[in-house]
């Protein structure tokens, strides 16, 4: 199923183009990894596709609507979001982090239901948060706070995360473990992941299709065999690069 269709965005701060030209589809249960350096428009990408930047050139379709046709409490229900760098009061406890996730379902006068709180506990134990629930996020460390952050987008019980760069304050066991948690998510639940990510060997390892921008231009997409192209990474991140093909995946390494 077609869950997300963008077609030929354009975006630009103060005439300086940020996105140029760029089109993505997004299938249910697919990942997709936005690629490419500091300043190339994966952050700016992410929130043309939720409408969070405006005016913006060419069109944004969720399951066949418009996007200016969806009201944000009904888009929150398809999609979700994780910024950069996420916010939460740091007096807050990581119970009521997750609960916010809850928000578009909620009933009249903030009523929660017992499906919100079987939602929250699942989460929370995935995440293996279920013993910091009472904690404040202040004594949280940051590894800590952004497996909270991401919980609150599941909460949501979306059918598409769009995450920029999850990975933050993560340590190389997280890392590996959201990855891999988020191939069980797209498999086993069909949710659609389109998430920035710099790690270029991760993407290679847990990501169907990627999307390398270089300054706001679709430089190569495709598959990791077809996207991960060494002349091409080296030229967009400008340093020698090179490939090394393992398991039919492969590895990107500084040239020596």
């Amino acid at each position: 199923m077609m869950l997300l269709h963008a077609e030929d965005l354009h975006f630009a701060y103060d005439r300086r183009n940020v996105v140029d030209g760029v089109s993505l589809s997004v299938q249910a249960g697919e990942i997709i990894g936005l690629l490419g350096p500091n300043g190339s428009g994966k952050s700016t990408l992410i929130k043309l596709l939720l409408g969070h930047l405006l005016p913006i050139s060419g069109s944004v379709m969720w399951l066949d609507q418009p996007l200016g046709r969806w009201p944000r409490r009904k888009l929150a229900k398809v999609a979700a979001y994780l910024p950069q760098s996420p916010q939460a009061e740091l007096s807050q406890t990581v119970l009521e982090v997750l609960k916010l996730g809850r928000a578009p379902y909620l009933r009249a006068f903030g009523l929660e239901s017992q499906h919100d709180v079987q939602v929250v506990a699942q989460v929370a134990q995935s995440l293996e948060l279920t013993d910091l629930l009472h904690r404040p996020v202040e004594e949280l460390s940051g590894g800590q706070r952004q497996r909270v952050f991401i919980g609150r987008c599941l909460a949501q019980e979306p059918q598409a995360l769009l995450l920029d760069e999850p990975n933050t304050f993560l340590d190389l066991r997280y890392q590996i473990e959201l990855c891999q948690w988020l191939v069980r998510l797209a498999r086993q639940q069909k949710i659609a992941v389109v998430m920035a990510i710099h790690d270029l060997n991760l993407a290679a390892t847990y990501v169907d299709r990627l999307v390398l921008l270089h300054e706001g231009k679709t430089a190569a997409a495709g598959s990791p065999q077809q996207a991960l192209d060494p002349q091409l990474l080296s030229r967009v991140y400008a340093t020698p690069l090179q490939r090394i093909d393992h398991n039919g995946r492969p590895l990107i390494v500084p040239q020596i």
